[in-house]
C-alpha cells in the first residue's frame, strides 16, 4: 500500500471508530503523524486528498477539521466523477436511474406535503401544452428533484442529483428528434402527479419507472 493510501485509511478508521467527529478538529501535524506512525508529508497529502472528497476541511490559519460528512455534502464528489462520463455509458445512468428514482417517488408518495403538491402543479401548468425542447428538460430536472426530495431520503436525493446531468443531453436529442417526446413527457408527469395526489405509491414507483424506460428505450433504439 502506498504511504498516502495509508495515511488516509488510518484517518478514515480514526473518523470511523468515533475518535474523530463530524466537527472535530484534528490534532496538530507534527502530534497526529507521530500517533499514527506516519511522516509529516504523507499525512499532508492524506490530508489534501480526503479535503477533495470533503472528508475534511482545512481552514487557512485555524486548522482542520472533520466535515458534517452530511451525505448531500459527500456526494459532490460523484457529481465531479460523473461529469467525466463518455457518451456509451449515458444508458448505464439511465439504468441506475431507473432503479432508483421510482423507489424516490415511491417513498414520496406517502410523504409529499399539500405545499409541495401545489408547487408541482404550478411548475406543471406554467409549461403550457407546448415548451421548448430546452424548457421541457429544465421543468423535467425541476420536477424530479421536487418529487425526490420529498421522499424525506436525503442520500437518494443527492445520488438521483448527481446522475442527472449525464441523461440531460439524451433527453434534450430524443426532444429534438422524437415526434411525440414533449406530448408524452408532459403526459407523464401528470400521471406522475396524479398518483401522488392519490397517495398512490405503486401508481407511482410505475409511472416514473415507465418515464424513465422511455428515454433508456429510445436511445438503445438510437445507438
Amino acid at each position: 500500500m502506498a504511504v498516502t493510501d495509508e495515511a488516509i485509511e488510518k484517518i478514515k478508521g480514526m473518523i470511523v471508530s468515533g475518535a474523530l467527529r463530524p466537527g472535530d478538529r484534528l490534532p496538530k501535524e507534527s502530534e497526529l503523524a507521530a500517533e499514527l506512525g506516519l511522516s509529516r508529508n504523507s499525512l499532508r497529502e492524506a490530508v489534501r486528498a480526503l479535503s477533495l472528497i470533503r472528508i475534511l476541511d482545512v481552514r487557512q490559519g485555524d486548522g482542520t477539521y472533520v466535515t458534517s460528512l452530511d451525505p448531500q455534502l459527500l456526494l459532490e464528489a460523484l457529481s465531479f466523477v460523473v461529469d467525466f462520463h463518455r457518451d456509451d455509458t449515458v444508458l448505464e445512468f439511465l439504468a441506475v436511474r431507473r432503479i432508483l428514482e421510482p423507489a424516490a417517488t415511491a417513498m414520496a408518495a406517502s410523504r409529499i406535503g399539500d405545499g409541495e403538491l401545489a408547487a408541482l402543479e404550478a411548475q406543471l401548468a406554467a409549461l403550457g401544452g407546448a415548451p421548448s425542447v430546452e424548457e421541457l428538460v429544465a421543468s423535467d430536472l425541476e420536477f424530479h428533484r421536487g418529487i425526490v426530495q420529498s421522499s424525506g431520503n436525503s442520500v437518494l436525493c443527492s445520488l438521483l442529483d448527481g446522475l442527472s446531468g449525464p441523461t440531460t443531453r439524451a433527453r434534450i436529442w430524443r426532444g429534438l428528434t422524437q415526434e411525440d417526446a414533449v406530448s408524452r413527457t408532459l403526459q407523464e408527469h401528470r400521471a406522475i402527479l396524479a398518483a401522488l395526489r392519490d397517495r398512490d405509491a405503486e401508481a407511482a414507483r410505475s409511472w416514473a419507472t415507465v418515464h424513465i424506460a422511455s428515454v433508456e428505450q429510445w436511445l438503445r433504439s438510437t445507438l
